[in-house]
């Protein structure tokens, strides 16, 4: 029997999950949105996700369908599932990662950490909230917001003029946030199957640049085995609380007095867990690919004391890493390098850089190293 996994979208993702398909013997196949994406090599139907008669075909010649990116529409999913179709994670978990203010209302029931948050409408109740909160606030698009895009601090109304403006492009609200004060960003990945298996890696510590995840220390440093379980913890509530299938992650800020405060989810593998590739028994991907075919989960155990993940974000039009591989590679032979197949951008993930090890301060002198490398062109 072979298993048939069918992803929406062509990214660096689902370009990720095609080797561990293939060593599993599984029928991968990618709905692209256009030609030449990441995914390409494994893009059986390019088209546009957000048509139900173009998914439905797709769907037809898999098992099951899952998500390179959170965005098919929900119409388009029930309708799926309404047919029949395995849709993993499902449509009625897909619902809170699609639009922030249903998640934050979500979460607020389950009784995690969150800061204080509001759904604005007006202006008035946009100075109310920022009042309520120190005189400053987050404010974010509900929906369509992803690497600090959607994101704004504000300090009064006039600030969020434009989005105020056009609040109808963002589902008649904007959602406020309170203003963390936090001394890191964190994130706790976990994977769940329909069936209720879970399983989590390390907690570990993102380094944001920009808005953008630069790098990823796993574990995190310094965290107290209290914080890890905790960590782990919200991350299970949150997927059983929603009824999340695949990967989970929970990005999360912590306090000067260890306090969490959930940040974002994503509802798929992520950019926090690339590490995992080599850092661990099972990498999310794998995993992902388990858990939504509803396969007995693989251990996530660490397979070296330390991970680093580095991104290689674009720094221009032109170098796409490629060409700096060959010294890199001599310079770090302990480096293990991913490309993503993209032309090059500034600003864009055009790859990214794992090393493993025992010693922290090596292992990260490596991987920022090796990219330095890369970015010389």
């Amino acid at each position: 029997m072979t298993f048939r996994v069918g992803v929406i979208g062509g990214g660096q993702l689902a370009r990720m999950m095609v080797e561990p398909a293939l060593a599993m013997g599984l029928d991968i196949k990618v709905f692209a949105e256009n030609e030449g994406s990441s995914a390409a090599i494994a893009a059986t139907q390019v088209g546009d996700y957000t048509k139900i008669s173009e998914v439905r075909e797709f769907a037809k010649t898999v098992d099951v369908i899952t998500f390179d990116h959170e965005h098919v529409p929900l119409n388009v999913l029930e309708a799926l599932e309404a047919e029949g179709v395995s849709v993993q994670p499902p449509s009625k978990a897909l619902k809170f990662a699609q639009n922030k203010l249903h998640m934050r209302a979500r979460l607020t029931e389950l009784g995690l950490p969150m800061p204080a948050w509001a759904e604005i409408k007006t202006a008035d109740e946009l100075n109310a909230f920022i009042a309520e909160n120190g005189g400053v606030a987050i404010l974010k698009t509900p929906i369509g917001g992803y690497d600090g895009k959607g994101v704004a601090v504000v300090r009064q109304a006039s600030d969020a003029a434009q989005w105020l403006v056009n609040i109808s492009d963002f589902g008649g609200s904007l959602l406020a946030e309170q203003k963390v004060d936090f001394v890191r960003e964190l994130a706790q990945l976990v994977a769940r199957r329909p069936s209720g298996e879970l399983a989590h890696w390390p907690l570990v510590q993102t380094v944001q640049r920009d808005g953008v995840c630069s790098e990823v220390l796993v574990p995190a440093p310094n965290a107290s085995q209290e914080q890890l379980n905790r960590a782990a913890a919200i991350a299970e509530t949150v997927a059983n609380g929603l009824g999340v299938t695949g990967v989970l992650a929970v990005e999360m800020f912590e306090t000067a007095d260890g306090q969490f405060f959930i940040n974002e989810l994503a509802m798929r593998p992520h950019n926090s867990g690339h590490f995992s590739i080599e850092g661990s028994v099972t990498s999310q991907f794998e995993q992902h690919l388990r858990a939504v075919l509803d396969l007995p989960l693989g251990s996530t155990d660490s397979v070296a004391a330390h991970s680093v993940m580095v991104n290689l974000l674009g720094v221009d039009d032109l170098n796409d890493f490629v060409s700096s591989y060959p010294k890199a590679l001599a310079a770090y032979p302990s480096a293990k390098f991913h490309t993503y197949g993209k032309s090059a951008r500034k600003g864009r993930k055009m790859g990214h850089i794992t090393v493993i090890g025992n010693n922290p301060e090596t292992v990260l002198a490596d991987a920022k190293g090796a990219a330095s490398v890369c970015l010389q062109g």
